[in-house]
């Protein structure tokens, strides 16, 4: 029997994990990745402080150990309740092409899309996806930027 899919917190999401090959190529990567727009708002916010991290950690969809401290990606409203830095709202951009984790060229052409748009990005690789956050007001540019590289790059 099939285990249902999991965090890393070990929270049960209901669903069977599909079992499709990843991507290596990178033109395959870039016509794939239908480039989506998801729902809330985030920031990036770090800490040394163990306790405020603790709390950040069961908020964050996102978190990186670096020697400075712990950084984490928080729904805007929790870093708000945390008294944490969210003074750069992001938006969410999920790349559902299943990337493999050694694909070459993909996050490069993403990047390189945004930047010469002067759209900053940080990109977030995942196990199945990118997911690239773009400052709030400049997300629907970026989607659609990234919609037409896609379309570009699949024609």
């Amino acid at each position: 029997m099939a285990k249902p899919n999991t965090d890393v917190r070990g929270k049960n999401h209901g669903r069977r994990a599909l079992k499709l090959a990843p991507v290596r190529d990178a033109k395959a990567m870039i016509a794939s990745m239908s480039p989506t727009l998801g729902n809330g708002v985030f920031v990036f916010c770090r800490t040394a402080d163990r306790a405020i991290a603790d709390a950040c950690f069961e908020q964050a969809i996102g978190f990186f150990a670096e020697a400075e401290g712990s950084s984490f990606i928080l729904p805007i409203a929790a870093a708000e309740r945390l008294g944490v830095d969210h003074s750069i709202p992001m938006r969410l951009i999920t790349l559902t092409v299943h990337s493999a984790l050694d694909g070459v060229g993909l996050t490069s052409a993403v990047a390189g899309t945004l930047a010469n748009l002067q759209i900053p990005c940080n990109i977030v690789a995942a196990f199945h996806h990118d997911h690239v956050f773009v400052p709030y007001e400049q997300a629907d540019q970026a989607l659609a930027a990234l919609v037409e590289l896609q379309q570009h790059e699949g024609s």
